[in-house]
């Protein structure tokens, strides 16, 4: 199977490379069937031979995704949604929804135990009225007879 491949050429850390056609299980930098384009990623210089890429294209090449991309820049391919796209695209959502019913349980649980609380001082509020109430009472008697 014919891919279509990046090639590196250059000096360490200033890495440039060429667009070339090659057999799928030849080595990155081995020698290539044609060369149909270079790629600087520094400066993000594309110069790409259109019509042999189209040729390629047409006889069943492969690019890979780096290549994929440039071609989608460069307008040779259609820019086509990846299913990798669709896959990540469903995590995030499925994530976000999850946060999301995590976030309401936690504000139920929250409203919950202010119901709680709020009722929890009410009876409390209630039992010191009512040992008030009884106090002064208990006083006037404790008074009757001690006179």
């Amino acid at each position: 199977m014919i891919k279509l491949r990046l090639k590196r050429f250059g000096k360490k850390r200033e890495a440039s490379f060429r667009l070339v056609a090659c057999n799928s299980t030849s080595r990155r930098d081995g020698r290539p069937l044609e060369e149909l384009g270079f790629y600087n990623p520094r400066t993000k210089e594309t110069r790409l031979n259109t019509e042999a890429i189209r040729a390629r294209l047409a006889q069943g090449a492969q690019p890979t995704d780096t290549v994929l991309t440039l071609l989608e820049r460069g307008g040779l391919v259609e820019k086509s949604v990846r299913a990798s796209v669709v896959v990540g695209q469903k995590k995030q959502t499925a994530i976000r929804d999850a946060a999301a019913k995590q976030a309401a349980k936690e504000a139920a649980e929250a409203k919950a135990a202010e119901a709680a609380a709020a009722a929890e001082a009410k009876a409390a509020e209630a039992a010191a009225a009512a040992a008030a109430a009884e106090a002064p009472a208990d006083d006037a008697a404790s008074e009757a007879t001690e006179a």
